[in-house]
């Protein structure tokens, strides 16, 4: 019974932050979420104990994964990313459950895709279920900022029928669950983890531009952390916290003030989207809301290239069994 009323607690606190700022959930230090996925001394927690660097050299990249399973949930962070010269760097936040179900894995990725110097950083990001890889949903983003300056937060609202991704509490993107996704909605536990690697095959330009060790160490920081979310057995995979999704205390959807600052943010930044791509999909997927003036716009960009399952660097995390800024975009 107070398990149960917890995950209610935690789950109406989560939808409701989708309506204001996470600085009403509690930030936890690295040591009470997260432990070390690789990189040996490449990743440094600071004397805070709530601010962590990760880095990129010659050696090795680095990152991070949360000790717990979580379905559903709020999950952010405040990242500052590499300044100057960084072709071929990616730095990902992102939720998976790829060392578990390992055939039929789900995610859902931010990816921060460096440049060459005088040019920005790019975001992309995308949605996968159940080992569904082969059908890309990724889209890709311009900033109104430069991340490389300061933090800037990052977060993901992913609810059994929803999955929104914001910056700085500003939605830029929004999932809802149509029947005919089928198992591509995510929908087992995920992890949640944080690295930083070498993406020269294809993260700037498709590869022409790659990673220059002369300018590294490469290092991204991360601060503010929350997993607001429902932990989940490691083993067993289940949770309390189904009854509580479906309460009818618990609001649905964005609101139109936030759907306007969307809006305007894809309008302004949106650089590609699969929806619109005819050479991938000759017809679009199922959740797909073609808006011709949209399409007309994103044609003006550049093909778009994508990686994908190089994060680890071959590194492969096997998770113990006993236990598992708002900036005006207008």
């Amino acid at each position: 019974m107070v398990d149960s009323y917890l995950c209610f607690f935690v789950i109406c606190s989560v939808l409701a932050l989708a309506f204001g700022s996470s600085r009403n959930l509690p930030i936890i230090s690295f040591d009470e979420g997260y432990s070390q996925l690789f990189g040996d001394d490449n990743l440094m927690i600071l004397k805070d104990g709530k601010t962590v660097h990760i880095s990129l050299d010659e050696r090795t990249g680095s990152g991070f994964v949360s000790q717990d399973l979580y379905l559903h949930g709020f999950f952010s962070a405040s990242i500052k990313l590499p300044a100057d010269y960084t072709a071929g760097v990616v730095v990902a936040f992102y939720m998976s459950n790829g060392d578990i179900f390992e055939k039929n894995h789900d995610e859902l990725d931010f990816e921060f895709l460096g440049n060459i110097r005088g040019k920005d950083w790019r975001i992309q990001t995308n949605v996968y279920g159940n080992g569904s890889t082969n059908i890309g949903r990724e889209e890709r983003y311009g900033l109104w900022f430069d991340p490389s300056e300061d933090f800037h937060q990052y977060s993901i609202l992913w609810t059994e029928n929803q999955i929104i991704f914001y910056v700085d509490n500003v939605p830029i993107r929004e999932i809802r669950r149509t029947e005919a996704m089928g198992g591509d909605f995510p929908s087992k536990p995920m992890s949640l983890y944080a690295t930083i690697w070498d993406g020269s095959d294809w993260a700037t330009n498709g590869g022409r531009y790659r990673v220059n060790y002369k300018y590294a160490p490469y290092i991204s920081a991360f601060s503010d952390l929350v997993l607001h979310g429902c932990a989940v057995d490691p083993i067993e995979h289940s949770s309390k916290c189904d009854n509580a999704l479906k309460s009818e205390s618990i609001p649905a959807g964005i609101t139109p003030k936030q759907r306007n600052k969307m809006e305007n943010f894809r309008k302004k930044h949106m650089q590609y989207s699969y929806c619109y791509d005819r050479t991938r999909y000759k017809a679009p997927l199922s959740e797909c809301v073609i808006d011709p003036q949209e399409a007309e716009r994103l044609r003006g960009f550049n093909p778009v290239t994508f990686g994908g399952g190089r994060r680890h660097h071959g590194k492969r995390h096997h998770r113990s069994r006993s236990k598992r800024a708002e900036a005006s975009v207008i």
